[in-house]
Order: C-alpha cells, then sequence, then structure tokens
C-alpha cells in the first residue's frame, strides 16, 4: 500500500500571535512551527499501517523552504520519503489543486489528511483534494482499517459514531481519535539521523488560481477581569450572579 501523508507547517499553540502591515499579514517573528495535530495524528496511524502491513509512507507539503524541518521530523517519526511543494500555502483550492498533482504522479492509494489545520481552520483541502482526484473521502476520521483494496472508517458525527466501508482510493480527514494522544510518537536519535539520508524532493507547483484571499485579521477581545468572591461571603456572590451576571 502506498500511502501519502499531508502536513501542514503551523504555529505552535503556545506561541503568542500577532499581525503586521495594518492587521493584514501574520508575523512569523519568534513563531516555533509544528506538525500540525490533525495531521500528526495521521501520520502516526500511517506508520502504524506501515509497521503491520509494510505500507510505504510519502509525506508531502506545500510550502516555502521554511518547512522542511517540519518535513524532516516526519520523516525522523518514520516516513520513507518526503516532497515540499515549492510555493506558498496561499489558500485551500490551490493548495488541494498542487497536492492533486502529487498524487496523480505517485499513484497513491491512501491520502491521509488532517480535518483542518489549527491555523486557518479552513478545513476545506481533505474534501476539494477528493474530489479533484475522484477519490472516496471520510471526514472527521477517529478510525482506519485497511485489507486489501477495501477499507473500513469510523467517522465522528453529531450524537455518535458512524462506521464506513470503502474501496481504495481514499482519502480521509482524520483528527484526534484515529490514534490517542499516547500513541504519538517523538523522533529519537536514531530516527533524526535516518531521517537526513532520506529523500526530501522538491517540485515546482502548477498553475493553480488561488480562490480566497485574506483582507484581514483580528484577535479575540481580551477576558475581562475576574472578580473574586469569598468562599464564606454566599450572600455576596448570590447578590453578583443575581443583579450583575444575571444568570440567576
Amino acid at each position: 500500500m502506498n500511502i501519502l501523508v499531508c502536513i501542514s507547517h503551523v504555529p505552535d499553540t503556545t506561541s503568542k500571535i500577532n499581525f503586521t502591515d495594518g492587521d493584514t499579514k501574520f508575523d512569523k517573528n519568534g513563531v516555533q512551527f509544528v506538525i500540525n495535530p490533525n495531521d500528526e495524528f495521521g501520520l502516526t496511524r500511517a506508520m502504524w499501517f506501515k509497521e503491520k502491513q509494510g505500507a510505504n509512507v510519502t509525506v508531502v507539503n506545500v510550502g516555502g523552504a521554511e518547512t522542511e524541518p517540519t518535513l524532516r521530523k516526519a520523516l525522523a517519526i518514520g516516513a520513507d520519503a518526503a516532497i515540499r511543494v515549492n510555493t506558498e500555502a496561499t489558500d485551500g483550492f490551490s493548495v488541494a489543486k498542487q497536492l492533486a498533482k502529487v498524487v496523480e504522479d505517485g499513484g497513491y492509494d491512501l491520502i491521509i489528511a488532517g480535518r483542518e489545520s489549527i491555523d486557518y481552520n479552513g478545513g476545506m483541502v481533505p474534501g476539494m483534494l477528493a474530489g479533484l482526484i475522484g477519490a472516496n473521502f471520510v471526514n472527521n476520521c477517529i478510525g482506519l482499517e485497511v485489507d486489501g483494496t477495501s477499507a473500513t472508517a469510523t467517522r465522528e458525527i453529531d450524537g455518535g459514531k458512524e462506521t464506513v466501508s470503502t474501496a481504495l482510493p481514499l482519502v480521509i480527514g482524520g483528527q484526534k481519535g484515529l490514534v490517542e494522544e499516547s500513541d504519538l510518537k517523538i523522533p529519537n536519535m536514531r530516527g533524526i539521523m535516518m531521517a537526513r539520508k532520506k529523500p526530501l524532493t522538491i517540485t515546482e507547483p502548477i498553475d493553480a488560481a488561488i480562490g480566497t484571499t485574506s483582507v484581514s485579521f483580528e484577535k479575540p477581545a481580551p477576558k475581562g477581569a475576574v472578580k473574586l468572591v469569598s468562599p464564606e461571603n454566599l450572600d455576596e456572590l448570590v447578590d453578583l450572579l443575581h443583579n450583575e451576571a444575571k444568570v440567576i
């Protein structure tokens, strides 16, 4: 089985976020970037298929040279090869078009992507990619088994879970639950050294129209001040909840 794992290069959730140029551009200065968490769950599941079924795993990213450390980390975790499409990831449709070309050239059976990236949270790429290549698609995927050319996937739905059977080629939008957080792999020294010898191919982008552009960004409103009430003063607490917060 030939697996392609789509990797987004995203800011660490602990990073302090700022914007420049009149709040029209994201300020990358001082920001630590990591593998998108939803993609890391997918990569870990791909490693399981590699260990149990002998699958070949390639990771791909659409981005500039600054994303290569993230791809190298994926190689250190255990991926066999990496591809970087040498263009900035500007919007979901253009990224899906670039990835579709990679899939067509590589003949992949299973394409694993995160359901969304934690930076822009667009949630568009996996579904558009499946549509462009004519593959089956399962979003919000929290379980996946493959037997030959058939797959059984479990996805999260409102109020429960749904299990579906489908055929390869298949695109999934994975999330937490596809593997447990305790299953995530931390690169060891041997993996880091081996990653230096694994192929990282840089391909030039195809001509793909950009469908959307970011007009401006706005931070959430700062949290309001907290008023502390002594646990012995229940009358004051009740008064504040009733007259100020108006929740009772």
